[in-house]
Order: C-alpha cells, then structure tokens, then sequence
C-alpha cells in the first residue's frame, strides 16, 4: 500500500512540474492548491523514508502557521521568496516541557535525532510566542540534537521572541553550515554544539545576556567560526558566553556601537574549563571605538598560530565536510562564490578558478568578471565554475554571475576579492 501511494506522489509530481515549466524541486507546496501539497508537513511525509539523493521540496509563498517535524534525511526546504515565504509557529520550551519528556516537538523546525544533510533556504522561520503572549523565556525556531549532522541555513531570517533561536545540539559530531542569515533572539540565540561556521550575516540581540553560545567540550577542536558579519542589539548587548569548554573565532566582523564592553566570558569558574578561554579575533571592528579584548590575536590560537586566510568551512571541519563545493543547487541564483565575497590578501599564484553553487533551475550561466566595476561580461557557459588566468598583485576583482533559465535570467549578486602585494 505505501509503495502504491509513493507512486502516486511521484506521478502527480512530474504532472505539476510539467505546469511549473522546468522547475528542479521535486515537491511543491502552494497554499492555494496549486502544487502538490498545501502543507509542509504533509509534503516531508510524502518522502520516502530512505533515500539517496536530497529531495527538494519548493514552498510558495505564504504565512506557513505550521510546526514541523523532519525525521528523514536529505531534504531542502526551500521558500520561493525569502522575505514572503514564512513558518510561523508559537511555541515556548518550558510549556512543551511541562507534557513532554523531551524537545521533541518544542521549536518551529524540529529536527530528528538521526536526521542528516538537511537545508533550510529563502525561509523566514519565526517563534512568535513571546510578541503573543509577552513571555520572552527559550523559544526555539529551529532545534535539533542526538546524531543530528550536516546541517545548512542559507539565505534564510531566522527568528524568535526568546532565548535559544538556532538550537542544533550534537553535541558530540555536529557539523552545521549557515550563510547570508539574519538571525535574532534573546539569551543565546544562536547556541550550536560540535562545529559551526557562519557567514556573511546578520545578527540582533534582545537581551543582556550574550547572542552567541558554544558548547565544544567533547573535542578540543570544536569551535565556532563566525565570518564577514554583522552584531547588533539592544544598548549594552553582550556579545558571547560559554557553560562548556568553547572555541570561538570572530573574523572580518563589524558590531555596533551597542555592544557592551564585555569580552565573551565563561559563565562558571575557570577551573571548570579544560581549555581555558579561547576566543580568537580578526580585522573585527566596532562602530564608535574598538575595544581592547576583540584585537588581532590569531597567533595565540589554541591549535597554533593560524593566517586568517587559512580560515574556511572546509578548515572548520578538518576537512570532514564541504558544503561551499558540495551544497545542493536549491537556490534560484547563484550563491556562495569562491573565492569568498570580500577575500583579501589571496595569493595572485594560486587563486585559479571561480566558483559557486548554481540556481536550482539554471540552464546556464552568464558570467561577468573585470577590475572594474560594473565588471564585463566574459562569456555564458553551463558550467558553475570557471579558469583564470595570469591574475595581478594587489589588485581588486568584481564578478557576477547571471542565472539564465529556461523563462528568464536571474541576476546575481557582486561579488568581490584582492590579491595581495609584493608577491615574490
């Protein structure tokens, strides 16, 4: 009987792509019946239960008051328009906790246990409790823990009325990658455990506790990396705490003039503490004056003094996991370019090919690379990567790179890089 039914699904989903005209996403949800589905959840309970490939389910948009349940790997949420795609859901932890034995069930997005490889994009996902009934206590917008692995968030507003917003807890293996984000929350409220590497985001603070948390006491090369970001908050927001033996590495970021002078502190004694503190820092600057304690101080690092452009997800991982070459193309343009939007001191000798993950729907690409900004267009090609040749010392570089399908071309974002000087 279920394989009859999974027959069905698919049949139906390759009559309504047909109507999506070349639309990739395997799943599509519409509130006004147009797709396949007019719920999310309905739509995560379609797929089959072991796969080997991602499916990739497309959410029209709408305000989506659902509370979701992921337990099969390999699945892409992914919103037709960042801003106008919303799920939406209140739900305060210590009310669930009140009936249940566990977090099963306390967040918006409520990742399983054994889950893996899992992508949330072009979503604004929001807990809402504590603007409906004035209670700003830990309320996840998305949470996940046991063996739960590989998970990304890209292009998405991540949001809630409490503490605890991003919540992903494997503690012992967790590997998350999170890009072009606007997160915020009240006290820690994007807290992962295991190794996280964050990028070109936006963070907000409520609360005059701390924004960042990390728990890395299972293995001293955890850490939490944090890349070409933005901090603000409320007068006198904190930046971080830790309960747990922590590494956090801040580079390229800018905080507002609202942040409290106050380094990322440890909540316990010192002598709780394996590790000591390890809080490391890059060309992060603060509106209004620097402070002292977020110098330059990646010499001191505890795994060896490190140049900072050796600092990447790959690096993160140890190698482990790749998502900048490897993330499945599920945005509608193109994203996550190499080298890195804003990479400086590159060296000229060994930067050789540009890179990005493609548009879900792309038949090709329109590329534009030049000195000079606008830069020119070099050529259109199918491929989402692309050689370079005999590259200038201390020189900048723009590029763009145009999705074209088959109803229109989508533009991309400019992005930039410098090589280094006196190169010998």
């Amino acid at each position: 009987m279920q394989l009859y039914k999974n027959k069905i699904i698919l049949l139906l989903a390759f009559f309504l792509s047909s109507a999506y005209c070349a639309e990739r996403a395997d799943i599509i949800v519409a509130q006004d019946g147009s797709g396949n589905f007019t719920t999310i959840q309905a739509a995560l309970d379609s797929i089959p239960t072991r796969t080997d490939r991602y499916w990739i389910i497309l959410i029209k948009n709408g305000e989506y008051k659902e509370k979701l349940f992921i337990s099969k790997s390999r699945i892409c949420l992914v919103g037709e328009d960042r801003e106008n795609t919303k799920i939406i859901y209140p739900e305060l932890r210590k009310n669930w906790r009140a009936e249940h034995s566990d977090d099963w069930g306390a967040a918006v997005i409520n990742i399983g246990n054994e889950v893996t490889d899992i992508v949330l994009a072009n979503l604004t996902i929001y807990n809402n409790y504590g603007s409906l009934y004035g209670d700003n206590d830990h309320q996840f917008a998305i949470r996940s823990g046991g063996n739960s692995n590989r998970i990304i968030i890209v292009n998405c507003n991540v949001w809630a009325d409490g503490g605890d917003t991003v919540s992903l807890w494997n503690s012992n293996s967790g590997m998350y990658y999170h890009a072009n984000c606007y997160f915020n929350g009240w006290v820690d409220y994007v807290c992962p455990r295991g190794w996280c590497y964050i990028t070109d985001s936006k963070f907000y603070g409520f609360n005059k506790s701390a924004s960042i948390w990390h728990d890395g006491k299972s293995d001293s090369t955890m850490k939490f990396v944090i890349r070409n970001s933005t901090f603000d908050g409320i007068n006198n927001f904190p930046l971080g705490r830790f309960h747990h033996d922590a590494q956090f590495y801040l580079l390229d970021c800018r905080f507002s003039e609202n942040m409290k002078d106050q380094p990322i502190y440890p909540v316990n004694e010192l002598s709780k503490y394996k590790w000591g503190i390890r809080t490391y820092f890059w060309n992060c600057h603060r509106d209004g004056g620097d402070y002292l304690w977020h110098s330059d101080n990646l010499n001191s690092a505890y795994e060896g003094s490190i140049d900072q452009s050796e600092i990447s997800a790959y690096w993160t991982f140890a190698g482990r996991w790749d998502p900048e070459h490897t993330m499945p193309a599920v945005l509608p343009f193109a994203s996550i370019p190499y080298p890195r939007n804003g990479a400086y001191s590159l060296s000229s000798k060994n930067v050789d090919t540009l890179r990005w993950i493609g548009g879900r729907n792309a038949v090709s690409y329109n590329l534009y690379f030049d000195i000079n900004n606008p830069p020119k267009f070099v050529q259109n090609q199918k491929e989402n990567f692309h050689i370079l040749k005999n590259l200038k010392p201390d020189q900048n570089y723009y590029w763009r790179v145009d999705v074209v399908t088959e109803k229109d071309t989508i533009k991309g974002d400019l992005w930039t890089f410098k090589t280094k000087s006196n190169e010998q």
